[in-house]
């Protein structure tokens, strides 16, 4: 497979809400309409969070092999954070679609891609708040275009994070029922349903499966790349994610305020105690360690030896040493890449592109199998 040359056609073809059929891979890329609905912990001013509508009624692609349906295995693929468009992923979709025959559902996280205003990816709109923002903090070269828009919501109210995380993990249990009730289109009742998740998608799947709601995903296997970190020793500052002022909020929120707060702020239900326990490495290690490891037959993944955003050692805090070394690789790619961009279409040495792209997601595969 050329990565790069995948990546250009699937992104000169794609266009969100539009079906289409990709006559090279035999896939055809359908949308599904998804209504999602207020988080319960939600105490802004329902005017406010509600005047963002394209957060609650959206269409979500899946990639699915021609001619087939009523299908008895899904994976669901979620992205990392601040993302705005399906860019980077439609070449994972694809090929996954392709090697596993199952269809492949792109489901976007709370106010990311197309559950976000327009405005919040346009320069033009983000002008006079980008000047503000770099006013404010000086020389802070981490503010970008890419992430104002984020940056300036976390800064404002840190709780944000929790409830995009909170109302996506309701949102993920009732298209879970949908699928295994048999309601929806595309899959038979009980379908099997595996995840990959990168970046903060991991750390969204942990939560998932650790609260499991209605045991929705008691069988589901989980891939992480790039992810499984605790929260903290992520590190998102980047042009790319958030700005060095919006991270130090967010951290310093959750370490120090979140569940503590003198009133009672908070749904203490089994999304808040997973998502609690994911915070410090060493609160309630033992509960956690000993969750992971108990699933560590369905846990698999793979950390890149340059991530700075989501290391390793994050990973081991989270899962604990044992689990860690027996699910997680450690890899390296011998050219320049990020974590925000693990695939650079720009790298020199094409073949070797090639050949990590398919090395990662062969593996994803093989697990899924």
């Amino acid at each position: 497979m050329n990565y790069n040359e995948r990546y250009i056609a699937l992104n000169n073809c794609f266009r969100q809400g539009t079906e289409s059929h990709l006559k090279e891979s035999g896939i055809d890329v359908r949308f599904f309409r998804f209504r999602s609905m207020l988080c319960d912990d939600e105490k802004e001013s329902p005017t406010q969070v509600l005047s963002i509508s394209e957060n609650f009624a959206f269409d979500y692609p899946v990639f699915l092999p021609t001619g087939s349906d009523h299908h008895e295995k899904a994976i669901l693929l979620l992205h990392g954070l601040n993302e705005r468009s399906w860019n980077k992923y439609l070449p994972w979709a694809e090929f996954l679609a392709i090697q596993t025959g199952r269809p492949v559902i792109l489901f976007p996280i709370a106010f990311h891609i197309n559950r976000s205003p327009q405005a919040w990816s346009n320069p033009r709109s983000l002008t006079d708040l980008l000047t503000f923002r770099r006013h404010q903090y000086g020389d802070d070269r981490s503010v970008s275009f890419a992430n104002v828009a984020l940056s300036n919501r976390i800064s404002r109210n840190p709780e944000r994070f929790y409830l995009s995380g909170r109302q996506t993990w309701a949102d993920l249990n009732r298209l879970f029922e949908e699928i295994k009730s048999g309601c929806h289109p595309l899959f038979k009742e009980g379908c099997h349903i595996d995840i990959l998740a990168y970046s903060i998608g991991a750390f969204l799947s942990q939560i998932a499966l650790m609260a499991n709601e209605r045991n929705f995903f008691t069988d589901s296997r989980l891939f992480m790349f790039c992810g499984g970190s605790i929260f903290r020793s992520m590190y998102g500052i980047s042009r790319s994610i958030m700005d060095k002022a919006a991270f130090t909020r967010l951290q310093d929120y959750y370490i120090y305020q979140f569940g503590n707060e003198l009133e009672e702020r908070w749904k203490h239900d089994n999304a808040f105690k997973a998502f609690f326990r994911m915070i410090l490495p060493g609160r309630l290690k033992e509960e956690r360690e000993d969750f992971f490891a108990h699933i560590r037959n369905r846990i698999s993944g793979v950390a890149l030896e340059k991530d700075s955003v989501i290391p390793y050692h994050g990973v081991q805090e989270a899962l604990g040493y044992e689990t860690t070394e027996a699910t997680i690789s450690l890899l390296d790619f011998p050219f320049e890449y990020t974590h925000e961009n693990p695939f650079p279409l720009q790298t020199k040495d094409q073949c070797a592109l090639n050949n990590a792209f398919t090395n990662i997601f062969s593996r994803v595969v093989s697990f899924f199998a």
